[in-house]
């Protein structure tokens, strides 16, 4: 929190967003988040090159229903929604208050307006996917929450029955600031074929990190 302002890191973001980009416009709501985080202020969204990898993987997937687990301040939710084909849902989880609003704000503003945003844990929220949002199955999963979460909430969506096969899951900051208990249920479970994008932290060039890419093969 700035002791002057009274903001947070990311409102301060938002405000920045807010004067620079074009309303309607997805790409140049990112490019001034990416100005913010890269020349001014450290946001952990996932950034240009990761943000990338990510697009590629939506456009060959074609996903009609995706979960975002953590939307922080809406940069991935953008990312995630102007990749997505026409009649597509998002539903975005993200347990902070105050950032879900910031989000909800940068989701109005770059015109997605029809996505879902959902204020509470993931591990609250996950189980009643299917009762309070009616989810039948989850065609892409894209997790950049608090890392501890990854291998809980990834065997929740396991035991959901909402993950078929072909269901994708993309996981972010694997490496850095690391996601050992998720890496290692991935490995010993056979549940995925699944392999490691390697990339560099958002708006860093000397620190190494790499991206989940988890193709869901059913139970053996």
């Amino acid at each position: 929190m700035d002791l002057v302002s009274g903001l947070s890191r990311e409102q301060r973001a938002y405000q920045y967003v807010l004067t620079h980009a074009i309303p309607g416009d997805p790409d140049s709501i990112l490019d001034a988040f990416d100005i913010w985080c890269s020349k001014i202020e450290f946001i952990s969204n996932i950034g240009p090159k990761k943000g990338k990898i990510l697009d590629r993987l939506l456009l060959e997937h074609s996903p009609l229903t995706v979960l975002e687990l953590g939307a922080h301040c809406g940069y991935s939710t953008v990312r995630i929604a102007r990749a997505l084909p026409l009649g597509a849902r998002l539903y975005s989880i993200e347990m902070d208050q105050n950032n879900a609003a910031i989000a909800e704000k940068i989701i109005r503003l770059a015109g997605f307006d029809d996505n879902t945003l959902i204020v509470n844990p993931s591990d609250e929220v996950i189980p009643k996917l299917h009762s309070e949002y009616g989810l039948e199955r989850l065609d892409f999963v894209f997790m950049d929450h608090w890392k501890k979460c990854y291998a809980p909430d990834l065997q929740m969506l396991e035991g959901s029955g909402m993950l078929c096969k072909g269901s994708m899951i993309v996981a972010d900051n694997v490496l850095f600031p690391g996601a050992p208990r998720f890496l290692r249920h991935v490995r010993k479970s056979g549940l995925y074929d699944w392999k490691v994008h390697r990339a560099t932290l958002e708006y860093s060039k000397g620190i190494r990190d790499g991206m989940a890419e988890l193709v869901y093969k059913g139970h053996n």
